[in-house]
Parts: C-alpha cells; structure tokens; sequence
C-alpha cells in the first residue's frame, strides 16, 4: 500500500529527534483552540518535546512530583481516554489533560518504587482540526536505578473463529497463583490492536502467568461475574527477546496496512473464551403468548426436577430445552382461555448462598407484557377480520437445493403438534422425460426443537429429476387446536456447470469433530458436518467465491463447542482450520473440482 513520504517516518520519530527538538512555548494556558483558516490538514501531529526524556530513571514514585509532558507542533485533542495506557497499570487510570499544544499525564495514586513503567499513546491523540490521528509513541521510564530490557508479542483471538480481538488486556503476572488474575494487578499489561496484535516491552527477565481478558470495567483484572471473556497460557512464559529500538514488532503502523501489520511475529497466541456461568439461577422469564413463554437461565446445563402450572394438570405442560440446556421454551396444551397470569411453580437446582447447588422450589408468574396485552385486545376486539395466520396451525416449510441431500425438507411449526399425520405425506418426481413416479420419505424429528422436522426421500436423489413433496391440509393440528393448510413444495439438483465442489480425504480420526464450511468473513455457517471416522466429506454446489474451513474437536461428543474453564486449566475445545497455502481463506472459482488430503491427528498435534 503507497504511502505519503512523511507518513513511512512519522511513526517513527527517533529518541534522538525528540532529545534535541526545539522547544516551544504553549502559548495561552489552558486552551486549545487552534488558529482557523488555511489549507486542509492531513498530516498527523508531530511530537517535538518528552518530558521526562525516554529512559529516564530514578523517577520520583510520588504522585505530587511526576506529571509526564508531551508538546506536538500543533493543537491535539484526545480521541480516546483508553489508548493512554500505563504499564504496569495503577488502581486508577493516569489523569489526561491539555494545556496549549502539551498533553500531561499526571497520577492519583503514588507509583511503585524500583519499577519500570511505560505509557504508551496509541489511537489516543488526534489533532484538534481534521482529526488526523497520532500514531502513536511509547514512552519507558523507571522509579528504579535501571529500564527492564525484555519483552514479547503475541496474539489474542477468537476461540471459535480464530478472528483477531481488538481491545484485548494481555497481562502479565509475577505471581503464579491461580487467585492473582482475579485479585491483583499485573507486573505488565498491554492492549491489543485492530489485529488482536500486543507487545509489552521493557519488562524483567523472570516466569510470568500470562492471561487475556476483555476487561468490560477496566479494573485490570479478570471478573467473570460481569460476564468478561478470558484467555490464559498453559505454561509459564520466560521472555527470549531484549528489546531495541529497530524491532519490526514494536513499531508503529496504520492498521490499514494489511502487509505490514500481518508481517509482525507472535511469540504467543491466547485464545480468547468466555466461561461457564459458576452461578445457576433464573435470570428472565417472558410470556409470549397465551399459551407460551420461556425460562432463561444464567448457566448452562440447568436440571429441573418438577414443573406444573397452578390450576392446570402435568400432562397439559409441554418443555424442551435449547441444546445448551440454559434456555426453556414452554406451552400449554389446553385451549380454553387462560388467566392474564400464569402461575409457574419450578423445582430446579438453583445456587444457594453458600455457593452450592440446592433442589429449591420458585414461583414464577408469567404475565403479559403491555405490548401483547394491548395486541390481543386488538384481536379479540376484530374477530371478524382476524389473518388467517391465527386460524390456522401455522408451519414454515422450505427446501434448498444446493442442501437438500444434506438437511432435506425443512418444516417447521410455530407451536408444537398435538395430532401428526406423517403417512399422508405426498412425495413424487419427475424425469427429464416427464415421467411421473412415486417415492417414499423418512421423517427425523429434531431432537433439539420439538416443533422442527427433516424430511428427507428414501431413495438417492438425481441431477435433471424434478421433485415434489406435498404436505396435505388437516393432517396436523397444533396446540391452539388449529389445522394445518396444504403446501407443495418442489426442488431440483442445481445443474448450473458453473458451481463447484470441495472433497475433504480425511485420515486419522479418531475423535468425533465438527467440520464447518464458513462465509469469507467466518461469520456464517454455510455447511456443517459431524465425522467419527476416515473417509470423504463433501461441500456440494459451491458458487465462486471466497470459504474457510473450519474443524473443531469435539472431545465429549457432545456435538457442542465447548468452552474453557479458568480455575481447572482446561482450555475451550480445540479449533483449526484448514489452510491450503498457509492461508484461511480457499478461493473457489467456477467449475472447479477441489480434493485435499487432511490428516486430521497431524493438524490437531
């Protein structure tokens, strides 16, 4: 990427350059109102004056003697507060203030004696015209007789995606117990960039724990009761590296540069996950309907050992938990009406104060919302003109061509089915010659949605065939104790020449894993296989285009990504993906047959 000649050296500017700049008056105090007119600006701020100078030690550890000073050549403001960091961090964070063409950087609190500390400027400052944003500069100074000369880089990402996490605290620890992360500050901290990049120099030659949180309160410190995600090493980290100035990691780029910033070496890769809830308890509750509301629970994996309606029999509750089991969906299998309050009375294991999990029996009342309220209002008082979607068992049903052979027909129902009548189902093709021939089907009720199905024919499908499957009218009737309508729903194979194919060989399996084909951006999941052993997987009907593969190892087979937990060492389940060329993404142009070979205990070693 071509750059303006001044912005290769402005993020550059040597000590040297800064030790013998000139300096300038500030002008009027406390202002920075900059002088109007002339051309545009789009040179960034140039810094021409530190205070102390880099290196500095024997720095006063006293709050009321330090203040740091840094003069630009012209008016700045601050962009954000956040990129003013100070390592190791204090209780508080560093006072910011702007004085003419000077930020200074004051303390509240005394800082450690013997330490060294460094305050790092970048995507803090901008200029105070147009905005164009300081790259950056990291200043090394020390309360001790000496600078700490080691340092490290790394990269934080997601555990699932593998996606670089800006804004990411990395921090270092002295203190090798399990409780320091929760309770003390880092020896060292650093942010991560827009590449989930870090690097944390002028530290000590010594072990440290080396952890990665998204820090929601910026206490520097891992809390996972506010719900913050965290990263951590299995081993101790020593550094290997002294620092210098002409390290290609410990420059400053624009984030832009795609080049120049994936060039950069990680020592450390910390993927980052979020844990497991230790608290079980319910935390929302909503009625959606006359007949049906849900529970959510704060963690996952929650038991419920009895559950009823006041006023109603057992057999009229129907429940099903989502897979992760934290989240409840309930109806009612009774069609009169019902009370604006549904009294719900649940016997879960629910956390007691002692931190244990205890049988405890709750009574939630579920109530309409002012919104539903008024909408059945709204109903009951236009019964003549009511939508046909309320008298009816209302089902989505829809088929995908290119996944078809794979998913088959979709159907599903928005409330769950008191009669089902399967066999009535009609399924034919027709052929190229326009021959019309009956088929047969299998039905897989999902076990994760009582209301979801999968409809899929008996017999092979074939390139050219046109097929049909119709679901008749009043075959199914649902909870309300409305009928279904017909639908036909018809596909064929996709025979575009263009569309491509991607064959997995796959070898050595020996767990069970989780094969994903994902969007460019890995935000999506286009295609999903679970293997328990060697052979071919396939990704059908490919348009040209830009994929990643993703493969987890799902250790439990519990057919879930699961995540680490903290306290135990266990990190999340293991994520690879696979990467033809040293590359995540595999471009797939038209017509193109595409085989690879993976070893699959080889990728995961």
């Amino acid at each position: 990427m071509s750059q303006h000649p001044l912005k290769k050296f402005l993020p550059l500017i040597p000590a040297a350059f800064i030790l013998g700049a000139l300096m300038f008056p500030s002008g009027c105090a406390n202002t920075t109102t900059p002088p109007s007119g002339g051309p545009k600006d789009t040179i960034p701020p140039v810094l021409k004056k530190v205070t102390p100078l880099p290196a500095t030690v024997g720095v006063s550890p006293s709050k009321n003697k330090t203040r740091l000073r840094f003069t630009f050549n012209e008016y700045v403001k601050i962009k954000d507060a956040n990129g003013i960091f100070l390592s190791p961090p204090l209780e508080k964070k560093p006072k910011s203030t702007l004085h003419g063409k000077s930020l200074d950087v004051t303390f509240e609190s005394d800082l450690d004696s013997n330490t060294t500390y460094t305050l790092d400027l970048t995507g803090a400052i901008a200029d105070n015209n147009e905005g164009n944003l300081f790259p950056g500069f990291t200043l090394v100074f020390s309360t001790g007789p000496r600078i700490d000369s080691m340092c490290v880089t790394g990269l934080v990402q997601d555990c699932n995606t593998l996606m670089p996490v800006k804004g990411a605290t990395v921090l270092l620890y002295k203190d090798h117990s399990d409780s320091a992360v929760f309770l003390k500050r880092p020896v060292a901290a650093a942010k991560t960039d827009d590449w989930g990049f870090f690097s944390i120099r002028n530290i000590q030659d010594t072990l440290y724990r080396v952890y990665a949180i998204m820090d929601g309160n910026n206490n520097n410190k891992y809390d996972p009761e506010n719900n913050e995600k965290v990263a951590f090493m299995d081993s101790l980290l020593r550094p290997t590296i002294v620092y210098n100035d002409s390290l290609y990691e410990f420059k400053k780029f624009d984030m832009k540069d795609t080049a120049l910033c994936l060039a950069r070496h990680a020592q450390v890769e910390l993927n980052l996950f979020r844990e497991r809830p230790t608290k079980q308890m319910i935390v929302k509750k909503e009625r959606v309907g006359p007949r049906t509301a849900y529970l959510t629970f704060m963690a996952p994996d929650a038991k419920i050992r009895d559950m009823r309606i006041r006023g109603l029999a057992r057999e009229k509750l129907i429940s099903q938990f989502n897979l992760q089991k934290d989240s409840l969906e309930i109806w009612v299998n009774d069609q009169r009406k019902m009370p604006d309050t549904l009294q719900l009375v649940v016997k879960y294991d629910k956390t007691d104060t002692t931190g244990k999990l205890k049988p405890t029996d709750e009574l939630i009342k579920l109530t309409y919302s002012k919104e539903l309220r008024a909408e059945m209002q709204k109903k009951a008082q236009n019964t003549r003109n009511r939508p046909h979607e309320d008298t009816i068992a209302v089902m989505t049903a829809k088929v995908d061509p290119t996944t078809v052979e794979q998913y088959g027909f979709d159907v599903e129902f928005k409330y769950p089915l008191i009669e089902e009548g399967w066999d009535s189902l009609r399924f034919r093709s027709v052929n190229p010659r326009q021959q019309e021939a009956k088929g047969t089907v299998r039905v897989v009720k999902d076990s994760t949605n009582l209301r979801h199905y999968s409809i899929f024919p008996t017999e092979p499908m074939q390139v050219g065939y046109d097929y049909f499957l119709k679901i008749p009218h009043r075959k199914f009737r649902d909870i309300n104790g409305y009928y279904n309508d017909s639908t036909e729903l018809k596909v064929t194979l996709p025979t575009d020449e263009k569309l491509s194919n991607i064959t997995l060989e796959l070898s050595h399996v020996r767990n069970k894993y989780i094969i994903d084909l994902l969007s460019e951006k890995r935000d999506k999941v286009i295609r999903s296989f679970i293997v328990e052993k060697d052979g071919p997987v396939v990704f059908p009907y490919l348009k040209q285009g830009s994929y990643c593969i993703r493969i987890t190892e799902d250790k439990n087979r519990n057919s879930l990504v699961d995540t680490g937990i903290l306290l135990e060492k266990k990190q999340p389940e293991k994520v690879r993906f696979f990467k033809p060329n040293d590359q995540f993404l595999i471009k797939v142009l038209e017509r193109a047959e595409m085989v690879w070979k993976i070893d699959i205990k080889e990728m995961f070693q």
